[in-house]
Protein backbone atom coordinates (compact mmCIF):
# COMPACT_ATOMS: atom_id res chain seq x y z
CA UNK A 1 0.00 0.00 0.00
CA UNK A 2 1.37 3.40 -0.97
CA UNK A 3 2.09 5.78 1.87
CA UNK A 4 -0.02 8.89 2.24
CA UNK A 5 1.64 12.17 1.31
CA UNK A 6 0.88 14.81 3.92
CA UNK A 7 1.25 18.50 3.19
CA UNK A 8 3.92 19.87 5.50
CA UNK A 9 3.17 22.81 7.75
CA UNK A 10 5.09 26.07 7.24
CA UNK A 11 8.05 26.62 9.54
CA UNK A 12 9.89 29.42 11.25
CA UNK A 13 13.17 29.59 13.13
CA UNK A 14 14.24 30.38 16.70
CA UNK A 15 17.99 30.70 17.29
CA UNK A 16 18.78 28.40 14.38
CA UNK A 17 16.22 25.77 15.34
CA UNK A 18 13.51 25.07 12.77
CA UNK A 19 10.05 25.08 14.35
CA UNK A 20 6.61 24.51 12.83
CA UNK A 21 4.42 27.60 12.92
CA UNK A 22 1.79 25.47 14.62
CA UNK A 23 2.79 24.06 18.01
CA UNK A 24 1.00 21.28 19.89
CA UNK A 25 -0.65 22.59 23.04
CA UNK A 26 -1.16 20.41 26.11
CA UNK A 27 -4.16 21.79 28.02
CA UNK A 28 -6.63 19.63 26.10
CA UNK A 29 -4.46 16.60 26.72
CA UNK A 30 -3.57 17.15 30.37
CA UNK A 31 -7.01 18.31 31.50
CA UNK A 32 -6.93 22.10 31.76
CA UNK A 33 -10.15 23.19 30.08
CA UNK A 34 -10.43 26.72 31.51
CA UNK A 35 -14.11 25.82 31.83
CA UNK A 36 -14.68 23.74 34.95
CA UNK A 37 -14.06 20.48 36.74
CA UNK A 38 -16.48 18.49 34.57
CA UNK A 39 -14.72 19.54 31.37
CA UNK A 40 -11.32 18.84 32.96
CA UNK A 41 -12.45 15.31 33.84
CA UNK A 42 -13.84 14.77 30.34
CA UNK A 43 -10.41 15.58 28.89
CA UNK A 44 -8.65 13.32 31.37
CA UNK A 45 -11.06 10.47 30.64
CA UNK A 46 -10.40 10.74 26.91
CA UNK A 47 -6.63 11.23 27.23
CA UNK A 48 -5.86 9.02 30.19
CA UNK A 49 -2.45 7.62 29.22
CA UNK A 50 0.32 7.85 26.65
CA UNK A 51 -1.29 5.33 24.33
CA UNK A 52 -4.55 7.28 24.18
CA UNK A 53 -2.64 10.50 23.41
CA UNK A 54 -0.57 8.90 20.65
CA UNK A 55 -3.09 9.44 17.79
CA UNK A 56 -3.09 13.18 18.47
CA UNK A 57 0.71 13.43 18.36
CA UNK A 58 0.86 11.11 15.33
CA UNK A 59 -1.60 13.29 13.41
CA UNK A 60 0.25 16.51 14.14
CA UNK A 61 3.63 14.98 13.30
CA UNK A 62 2.31 13.65 9.96
CA UNK A 63 1.88 17.27 8.88
CA UNK A 64 5.28 18.34 10.19
CA UNK A 65 3.89 19.81 13.41
CA UNK A 66 6.65 18.33 15.55
CA UNK A 67 6.91 20.73 18.52
CA UNK A 68 5.00 20.56 21.80
CA UNK A 69 4.64 23.30 24.41
CA UNK A 70 4.32 22.82 28.15
CA UNK A 71 4.23 20.17 30.85
CA UNK A 72 7.35 18.31 29.76
CA UNK A 73 8.71 17.71 33.25
CA UNK A 74 6.55 14.90 34.50
CA UNK A 75 3.04 13.52 34.09
CA UNK A 76 1.10 12.51 31.01
CA UNK A 77 2.84 14.95 28.63
CA UNK A 78 6.34 13.69 29.33
CA UNK A 79 5.09 10.10 29.19
CA UNK A 80 3.28 10.72 25.89
CA UNK A 81 6.29 12.37 24.25
CA UNK A 82 8.54 9.49 25.26
CA UNK A 83 5.98 6.92 24.11
CA UNK A 84 5.63 8.66 20.73
CA UNK A 85 9.39 8.84 20.20
CA UNK A 86 9.96 5.21 21.20
CA UNK A 87 7.07 3.95 19.06
CA UNK A 88 7.92 5.93 15.92
CA UNK A 89 11.64 6.63 16.16
CA UNK A 90 10.80 10.26 15.39
CA UNK A 91 11.67 13.24 17.53
CA UNK A 92 9.49 15.97 18.96
CA UNK A 93 10.86 19.41 19.83
CA UNK A 94 9.97 19.93 23.48
CA UNK A 95 9.34 23.45 24.81
CA UNK A 96 9.07 23.32 28.58
CA UNK A 97 7.51 26.01 30.80
CA UNK A 98 8.54 25.07 34.34
CA UNK A 99 7.38 26.87 37.45
CA UNK A 100 10.58 27.90 39.25
CA UNK A 101 11.31 29.22 42.71
CA UNK A 102 12.37 32.85 42.29
CA UNK A 103 13.06 33.58 45.95
CA UNK A 104 16.22 35.67 46.30
CA UNK A 105 17.88 33.16 48.61
CA UNK A 106 20.47 30.43 48.23
CA UNK A 107 17.75 27.84 48.82
CA UNK A 108 15.47 29.42 46.22
CA UNK A 109 18.18 29.53 43.57
CA UNK A 110 19.16 25.93 44.28
CA UNK A 111 15.56 24.83 43.87
CA UNK A 112 15.22 26.82 40.63
CA UNK A 113 18.35 25.21 39.22
CA UNK A 114 17.06 21.77 40.19
CA UNK A 115 13.81 22.45 38.33
CA UNK A 116 15.67 23.69 35.25
CA UNK A 117 17.91 20.60 35.29
CA UNK A 118 14.73 18.52 35.38
CA UNK A 119 13.55 20.23 32.19
CA UNK A 120 16.82 19.42 30.47
CA UNK A 121 16.64 15.81 31.64
CA UNK A 122 13.13 15.50 30.19
CA UNK A 123 14.55 16.32 26.75
CA UNK A 124 13.45 19.93 26.45
CA UNK A 125 15.14 21.95 23.71
CA UNK A 126 13.63 25.23 24.89
CA UNK A 127 12.98 26.36 28.45
CA UNK A 128 10.62 29.27 29.11
CA UNK A 129 10.08 29.87 32.84
CA UNK A 130 6.37 29.98 33.64
CA UNK A 131 4.72 33.39 33.72
CA UNK A 132 3.56 32.85 37.30
CA UNK A 133 7.21 32.76 38.35
CA UNK A 134 8.61 35.47 36.09
CA UNK A 135 5.89 38.01 36.87
CA UNK A 136 7.14 38.08 40.48
CA UNK A 137 10.38 39.65 39.21
CA UNK A 138 8.85 42.54 37.25
CA UNK A 139 9.71 46.09 38.30
CA UNK A 140 7.39 48.39 36.37
CA UNK A 141 9.04 51.50 37.78
CA UNK A 142 12.46 50.54 36.42
CA UNK A 143 11.06 48.61 33.41
CA UNK A 144 13.19 45.60 34.33
CA UNK A 145 12.76 41.94 35.18
CA UNK A 146 15.03 41.68 38.18
CA UNK A 147 17.36 38.68 38.39
CA UNK A 148 15.95 37.18 35.19
CA UNK A 149 19.48 36.88 33.69
CA UNK A 150 20.40 34.50 36.54
CA UNK A 151 17.71 32.03 35.48
CA UNK A 152 18.42 32.47 31.77
CA UNK A 153 22.07 31.59 32.48
CA UNK A 154 20.94 28.45 34.32
CA UNK A 155 18.95 27.47 31.22
CA UNK A 156 21.97 28.05 28.96
CA UNK A 157 24.24 26.13 31.31
CA UNK A 158 21.90 23.15 31.05
CA UNK A 159 22.02 23.12 27.25
CA UNK A 160 18.62 24.65 26.48
CA UNK A 161 17.53 27.75 24.60
CA UNK A 162 15.96 30.35 26.93
CA UNK A 163 12.66 32.05 26.35
CA UNK A 164 10.01 33.79 28.38
CA UNK A 165 6.40 32.95 29.15
CA UNK A 166 4.95 36.45 28.90
CA UNK A 167 1.27 36.47 29.76
CA UNK A 168 1.94 39.93 31.20
CA UNK A 169 2.65 41.84 27.97
CA UNK A 170 5.20 44.12 29.66
CA UNK A 171 7.54 41.14 29.82
CA UNK A 172 8.15 41.24 26.08
CA UNK A 173 8.76 44.99 26.16
CA UNK A 174 11.12 44.87 29.14
CA UNK A 175 12.97 41.86 27.79
CA UNK A 176 13.68 43.58 24.50
CA UNK A 177 14.47 46.90 26.19
CA UNK A 178 17.11 45.30 28.43
CA UNK A 179 18.39 42.87 25.77
CA UNK A 180 17.98 39.84 28.01
CA UNK A 181 18.99 36.48 26.55
CA UNK A 182 15.41 35.66 25.56
CA UNK A 183 15.03 34.03 22.15
CA UNK A 184 11.25 33.59 21.99
CA UNK A 185 8.17 34.50 24.00
CA UNK A 186 4.79 33.02 24.84
CA UNK A 187 1.87 35.46 24.64
CA UNK A 188 -1.90 34.93 24.87
CA UNK A 189 -3.64 36.12 21.70
CA UNK A 190 -7.19 35.46 20.51
CA UNK A 191 -10.10 37.31 18.93
CA UNK A 192 -12.04 37.51 22.22
CA UNK A 193 -9.24 38.92 24.33
CA UNK A 194 -9.75 35.91 26.62
CA UNK A 195 -7.26 36.03 29.55
CA UNK A 196 -5.37 38.84 27.81
CA UNK A 197 -4.36 41.58 30.25
CA UNK A 198 -4.90 44.46 27.83
CA UNK A 199 -6.92 44.98 24.67
CA UNK A 200 -6.30 43.00 21.49
CA UNK A 201 -5.13 46.03 19.49
CA UNK A 202 -2.32 46.70 21.97
CA UNK A 203 -1.22 43.06 22.21
CA UNK A 204 -0.88 42.71 18.45
CA UNK A 205 1.31 45.84 18.37
CA UNK A 206 3.55 44.35 21.05
CA UNK A 207 3.80 41.08 19.10
CA UNK A 208 4.66 42.86 15.85
CA UNK A 209 7.32 44.96 17.56
CA UNK A 210 8.88 42.02 19.41
CA UNK A 211 12.50 41.41 18.46
CA UNK A 212 12.10 37.62 18.51
CA UNK A 213 9.41 35.19 17.27
CA UNK A 214 6.32 34.90 19.45
CA UNK A 215 4.52 31.66 20.36
CA UNK A 216 0.87 32.63 20.78
CA UNK A 217 -1.47 30.52 22.89
CA UNK A 218 -5.23 30.10 23.37
CA UNK A 219 -6.18 31.02 19.78
CA UNK A 220 -9.70 29.64 20.29
CA UNK A 221 -10.10 31.22 23.73
CA UNK A 222 -10.19 27.77 25.36
CA UNK A 223 -13.11 26.62 23.19
CA UNK A 224 -15.12 29.84 23.37
CA UNK A 225 -14.86 30.42 19.62
CA UNK A 226 -14.89 27.90 16.81
CA UNK A 227 -11.57 26.74 15.30
CA UNK A 228 -12.40 28.47 12.02
CA UNK A 229 -12.93 31.83 13.69
CA UNK A 230 -10.03 31.58 16.12
CA UNK A 231 -7.38 30.25 13.78
CA UNK A 232 -8.34 32.41 10.80
CA UNK A 233 -8.09 35.50 12.99
CA UNK A 234 -4.69 34.58 14.45
CA UNK A 235 -3.03 33.56 11.21
CA UNK A 236 -4.13 36.75 9.49
CA UNK A 237 -2.96 38.97 12.35
CA UNK A 238 0.47 37.49 13.15
CA UNK A 239 3.84 37.92 11.46
CA UNK A 240 5.21 35.13 9.21
CA UNK A 241 7.77 34.22 11.89
CA UNK A 242 5.26 33.87 14.73
CA UNK A 243 3.58 30.67 15.91
CA UNK A 244 0.16 29.50 17.10
CA UNK A 245 -0.18 26.87 19.83
CA UNK A 246 -3.20 24.62 19.31
CA UNK A 247 -4.65 22.25 21.87
CA UNK A 248 -6.75 19.27 20.76
CA UNK A 249 -8.62 16.59 22.67
CA UNK A 250 -8.76 14.18 19.71
CA UNK A 251 -6.89 13.52 16.48
CA UNK A 252 -10.02 14.57 14.54
CA UNK A 253 -9.62 18.05 15.96
CA UNK A 254 -5.96 18.09 14.94
CA UNK A 255 -6.87 17.27 11.30
CA UNK A 256 -9.53 19.99 11.30
CA UNK A 257 -7.30 22.67 12.82
CA UNK A 258 -4.54 21.96 10.34
CA UNK A 259 -6.91 22.15 7.36
CA UNK A 260 -8.38 25.44 8.64
CA UNK A 261 -4.85 26.80 8.99
CA UNK A 262 -3.79 25.79 5.49
CA UNK A 263 -6.97 27.42 4.15
CA UNK A 264 -6.09 30.64 5.98
CA UNK A 265 -2.61 30.64 4.43
CA UNK A 266 -3.99 29.90 0.96
CA UNK A 267 -6.91 32.37 1.20
CA UNK A 268 -9.55 29.75 0.51
CA UNK A 269 -12.42 28.04 2.29
CA UNK A 270 -11.40 25.06 4.43
CA UNK A 271 -12.49 21.63 3.23
CA UNK A 272 -14.55 20.54 6.24
CA UNK A 273 -17.55 18.38 6.93
CA UNK A 274 -20.67 20.36 7.79
CA UNK A 275 -21.89 20.60 11.34
CA UNK A 276 -24.25 17.82 12.35
CA UNK A 277 -26.95 20.18 13.62
CA UNK A 278 -30.60 19.04 13.81
CA UNK A 279 -33.24 20.62 11.60
CA UNK A 280 -30.88 22.65 9.45
CA UNK A 281 -32.45 25.21 7.18
CA UNK A 282 -31.86 24.77 3.46
CA UNK A 283 -29.42 27.66 3.35
CA UNK A 284 -26.82 25.90 5.55
CA UNK A 285 -27.30 22.31 4.38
Amino acid sequence: MASIEYKQFPRTEVEGVSLPRMIIGVNWIAGYSHTGHAADMDIKTTNHDAESVFPILRTFANYGVDAILGGASGGIIEDSVKYFQEKTGEGLIVIDTPVINVDDTAEGRAEAEKTIKRSAKSGAKFCLPHHSSVEQLVNKNKRTIDRLPDYLSMIRDNGMIPGLSAHMPELIIYSDLNEYDVQTYIQIFNCLGFLMQIEIESIIQIIHRAKKPVMTIKPMAAGRVSPYVGLTFNWNALRPKDMVTVGCKTFWEAHEDIEISFAAFEKRLPDLEGRNSPNKTDIIK
